[in-house]
C-alpha cells in the first residue's frame, strides 16, 4: 500500500521577499479567519458576544475588540477577521447566536489575504493605484473602504498614522505586492 503524501500548505505570498524601502514595510498579515456577515444593522449587534466587536453601523469604520476586528463594508455587509485557529469554534458561536436572524455568514478565510503596509511611505504607495484621498483627515485611523489598487480590488483599513491593513483576493497576491513594492521604491521622499 502507498503511504500517503502529506502536501503543506502554501500561501500566494510563499517565498517572496520582502521589500527594502526606507520608510517603507510590507509583510503578510497574520493568518487570518474571515466572515462575509450580511445581516440588518440591529440583527448584525446579535454576533457582537461571540465576536467580541460589534459590527459598526457607522458607515465606513472598523471595530476592534482584541485580536479581532468588524470591517463596515456596506450598510448590512461587515468583514469579520479573527486569528485564524479561531475559525471553527467561531463559526459555530456566530451561528448560535444569529440563530433566529435573517442573515447570512459566509467563511472566506481562503478566498483572500491581508497584507500589512506600513511607514512614511505607505500611503504614498497605496495612492500610486488607490484613487482615494488617503490624508490622514481625509481617510483617518479606523476607516475602511472597498477600493482598487491598480487593476484588484481590495479593502483598505487604515490602522495608525502610518499603518495600513489591505484585505486582496489570494488570486491578486502576487500582484498587490509588486504593485506596492514598486510603487515604494518610485515613490518622492519627503
Amino acid at each position: 500500500m502507498a503511504d500517503a503524501i502529506k502536501l503543506a500548505a502554501r500561501g500566494p505570498l510563499d517565498g517572496r521577499t520582502t521589500p527594502s524601502i526606507d520608510g517603507f514595510a510590507l509583510a503578510p498579515a497574520p493568518d487570518c479567519a474571515r466572515f462575509v456577515l450580511r445581516a440588518a444593522p440591529a440583527d448584525a449587534q446579535s454576533v457582537a458576544a461571540a465576536f467580541g466587536a460589534a459590527p459598526s453601523p457607522e458607515p465606513m469604520r472598523a471595530v476592534e475588540g482584541g485580536a479581532r476586528a468588524a470591517l463596515w463594508l456596506g450598510p448590512d455587509e461587515w468583514l469579520l477577521l479573527a486569528p485564524g485557529e479561531d475559525a471553527d469554534a467561531l463559526a459555530s458561536s456566530l451561528e448560535a447566536n444569529l440563530a433566529g436572524v435573517a442573515h447570512s455568514l459566509v467563511d472566506v478565510s481562503h478566498r483572500q489575504i491581508g497584507l500589512d503596509v506600513g511607514g512614511a511611505l505607505a500611503a504614498r504607495a497605496l495612492n500610486a493605484g488607490c484613487p482615494l484621498d488617503l490624508s490622514e483627515r481625509a481617510f483617518p485611523a479606523g476607516m475602511v473602504t472597498r477600493t482598487l489598487l491598480g487593476k484588484c480590488e481590495i479593502v483598505l483599513w487604515r490602522r495608525g498614522p502610518q499603518r495600513f491593513h489591505a484585505e486582496v483576493w489570494r488570486s491578486f497576491a502576487d500582484y498587490a505586492w509588486d504593485f506596492l513594492g514598486e510603487a515604494a521604491r518610485r515613490a518622492p521622499k519627503a
